[in-house]
């Protein structure tokens, strides 16, 4: 009998289980995958990163002649550089495993499913537990229509294995893993359309800063069509022909392509587990409903991550998984989702945390805006990475509503501006605490006193 059983090893589901045991509980982690980590370390965020970081190093080599240094002879090892991604991949999947056994939580190899509450029945074996935990994460939404083949027509797992860079490569959808993932392969020497049905890109990004993101990827090659919806995609010799309707008007366009990446969105993974036999309850988009506890419909299961409401971010998972559990042993614990930063790892990056201007315009709340542009950061200046602004969002009593930053390290630097929300940090407080200089921080710095009405380099 387990205290606790966890369904899924992701960052929810993994972590969890660790929190659990350091709590005393007896934990099993149910995981059918083969590897330890979910989406995120296997085919997400992880091996998406090391993609970014080696074709950021290819790309850069055109521009060091700008800084006095001629590289000649360079070359593009494809193969090696998915040598390198796997190997990061191989070697924190094994440090999980190394965490399992170090905190003593149980693994067991399979696909499981709920047979009743305080049952989970992986393969031919069913265990008892007192708690079940779902963390069973998501995976891509597909497009209606459209059969993503993982050959030449790519979700984010294809598209984080190809063995040759495409010659033309359309990405339909301009969110966080169109974008990270097109530019991987832009930097790389592909041509890169991104295929958007808004009329522009990342949805749910301060519109300020999309803008400055769109206007940044640009320069770097990126082509986007906005306020296009794909119809069609048909397959021929000569590569792959995608209809484009313009949306709102009665006309289409065709683009020519020999690589399309569908990354539209991602939806939850619950099928499988006898949610329905059991009346666990689930909205209309498959999300499973919990409570403030994460408790579903069903005493003694719970849920957390991508498969229940809220940001679907790996750093989300962790603080459900560590928040659940916290309540389960009889602590108290509490997640405000306003203060989850969401990053996106492109070049500049995108970071964002709280509410947006568009939001606090539609609620009719009062507010102070504070801008600054990385133009006029010494630092910037001095790295050539002058793209982009950091923009703060203030109520009338000066405390932080919303924070958004397109630039070099801004995932980095919203750290800052994350701790300030959570501990009730005012922009004069910002604004008066001293930053180092020279650095990329001063721009937060700046971007408050500007909210203020006294920004000093602006």
């Amino acid at each position: 009998m387990y205290d606790l059983m966890i369904i899924g090893g992701g960052p929810g589901g993994y972590v969890a289980a660790i929190r659990a045991a350091q709590l005393g509980l007896k934990v099993a982690c149910v995981e059918g995958r083969g590897a330890l980590g979910g989406t995120c370390l296997n085919v997400g965020c992880i091996p998406s990163k090391a993609l970014l970081t080696s074709s950021g190093k290819y790309a850069e080599l055109s521009h060091l002649a700008g800084h006095g240094i001629t590289v000649d002879g360079a070359a593009l090892d494809v193969a090696g550089m998915m040598a390198r991604k796997d190997k990061i991949v191989g070697d924190l999947t094994k440090g999980i495993g190394f965490l399992f056994k170090k905190n003593g939580v149980d693994l067991i190899e399979g696909w499981a499913s709920i047979p009743a509450a305080g049952q989970v029945k992986v393969g031919k074996e069913t265990f008892e537990t007192k708690s079940i935990v779902i963390a069973t994460g998501s995976e891509p939404t597909p497009l209606p229509g459209v059969d993503v083949d993982e050959d030449s027509v790519l979700s984010s797992t294809g598209a984080l294995a190809l063995e040759a860079v495409p010659e033309h490569l359309v990405v339909v959808g301009a969110g966080v893993i169109g974008l990270e993932l097109g530019q991987v392969w832009a930097r790389l020497g592909a041509r890169v359309t991104v295929v958007e049905y808004l009329d522009r890109i990342l949805p749910g990004i301060d519109g300020d800063i999309a803008k400055l993101g769109q206007r940044a990827l640009s320069k770097r090659g990126l082509k986007f069509q906005l306020g296009r919806a794909l119809q069609s995609i048909e397959s021929s010799d000569a590569g792959l022909t995608l209809t484009l309707e313009r949306v709102g008007k009665d006309k289409q366009e065709t683009l020519q392509a020999d690589k399309v990446l569908i990354a539209i969105g991602r939806r939850p993974v619950t099928k499988g587990l006898g949610l329905e036999a059991l009346g666990v309850a689930q909205d209309a988009r498959g999300f499973i409903t919990v409570d403030d506890r994460f408790q579903t419909s069903v005493p003694g299961i719970y849920a957390i991550g991508d498969c229940v409401p809220g940001p679907m971010l790996a750093h989300k998972a962790e603080e459900d998984g560590v928040a659940c559990v916290e309540m389960l042993a009889g602590q108290g614990a509490h997640i405000d989702y306003n203060t989850v930063p969401g990053v996106v790892y492109t070049d500049p990056e995108v970071a964002s945390v709280g509410q947006t201007e568009e939001a606090l315009k539609a609620s009719g709340v009062s507010y102070k805006v504070g801008k600054f542009s990385f133009m006029v950061n010494s630092r910037a200046r001095s790295s050539g990475e002058t793209d982009g602004a950091v923009k703060v969002l203030a109520g009338e009593d000066g405390k932080l509503l919303g924070a958004h930053i397109c630039g070099a390290h801004a995932g980095d630097l919203i750290a800052e501006l994350v701790l300030a929300m959570v501990k009730g940090a005012t922009v004069s407080e910002i604004a008066a605490t001293c930053h180092a200089h020279p650095a990329m921080a001063e721009a937060v710095k700046e971007a408050c006193l500007d909210a203020l009405g006294r920004a000093i380099h602006a």
